[in-house]
């Protein structure tokens, strides 16, 4: 009998508890969240401190000429493989800040804040970094794509960086900047690409200085040959002290598919093949003095190594860090 009492005494006391207990977990539970956390990330480079900033990303129905030398099956597997949703691509984009201890180098401005859902983060995310673009120095451009150029303008046509000096490749300013190769564009991409240089850059003539390669372009930053991806396409490297880093630019669209296969010809090559002898060329290069890299395309936060892998290579992504 004590312990049938003992029992009901003991259930009745839990039933309390979680009577007490109920309302405080409804209370608790948090609506789910709409947003990401900023997308950047910060590292020191010998003296120098750099911070990849995130632009977004999209995902797109893989176009049947993606990859142009290759079946279109074997590109849809590929990113399969890459854990891509189905019978997509997935393309992200980041542009690098360095700070040189000098100046603010900003290289590549994103795909503006037009360009639609997913992309144009690149602003949001600098003022995340603690960094106005009024206060960036210099802002170089690795070549005249859209989603590298068209973040220079905002929504209103101004100039999103006010007090800084850009620049850009001498060989794809003389390209793109060209009536005459515009008139020959034969494809609707190369023809969209044309069109979008002038709106974006059109009566910037005097704003917007060249450089060449094989030149510092800002303290401790080099202009690196990297033809093929289009006439005046431009690599960087950044030294500080004994610290060097690749700024890879678009030497490869996104890794999964053209560092792991580098003669795979991506559709957005204006030269294809030489485009795949620069990637031979980065690479070794890389892989040789174990170089850290940044890669436009990469998946945030775009760093690692490379490394030599059968006929390609493959991307060894760093570790987080959480301290400077």
């Amino acid at each position: 009998m004590e312990t049938s009492r003992r029992a009901v005494l003991s259930s009745a006391a839990m039933g309390g508890a979680a009577a007490l207990l109920a309302p405080r977990l409804g209370r608790a539970a948090a609506p789910f969240a709409s947003t990401q956390a900023p997308g950047y990330y910060r590292f020191q480079l010998g003296d120098a401190q750099v911070t990849v900033l995130h632009d977004g990303e999209r995902s797109f129905a893989m176009p049947a000429q993606f990859v142009t030398n290759v079946p279109h099956d074997q590109a849809i597997v590929a990113a399969s493989e890459a854990f891509m949703p189905p019978g997509s691509v997935t393309v992200p984009f980041n542009p690098t800040l360095i700070n040189t201890g000098g100046k603010l180098v900003l290289i590549d401005t994103g795909n503006g804040p037009a360009a639609g859902a997913g992309i144009g983060q690149l602003l949001g995310n600098l003022q995340a970094a603690g960094v106005t673009p009024e206060q960036i120095d210099i802002v170089l451009l690795s070549h005249l794509h859209p989603d590298h150029t068209n973040g220079l303008r905002r929504l209103d046509g101004s100039i999103a960086f006010p007090n800084a000096s850009i620049l850009a490749p001498e060989p794809d300013w003389t390209f793109w900047m060209s009536d005459t190769n515009m008139a020959q564009a034969n494809d609707a991409v190369t023809k969209a690409y044309f069109a979008n240089t002038r709106k974006v850059l059109g009566g910037l003539d005097e704003r917007i200085g060249r450089f060449k390669w094989n030149t510092e372009v800002a303290p401790g930053i080099t202009a690196i040959s990297a033809p093929g991806h289009t006439p005046g396409h431009t690599a960087f490297t950044v030294s500080s002290g004994s610290a060097r880093l690749l700024v890879q630019s678009d030497v490869t669209n996104i890794p999964e598919f053209f560092l792991r296969n580098p003669d795979w010809h991506v559709m957005y090559d204006h030269d294809p093949d030489q485009a795949a002898k620069t990637r031979h060329a980065i690479y070794d290069m890389a892989a040789a003095d174990r170089l850290l890299v940044v890669g436009y395309h990469f998946a945030f936060p775009s760093l690692g190594h490379v490394e030599r892998a059968s006929a390609g290579y493959r991307l060894v992504p760093i570790a987080w860090q959480a301290a400077l």
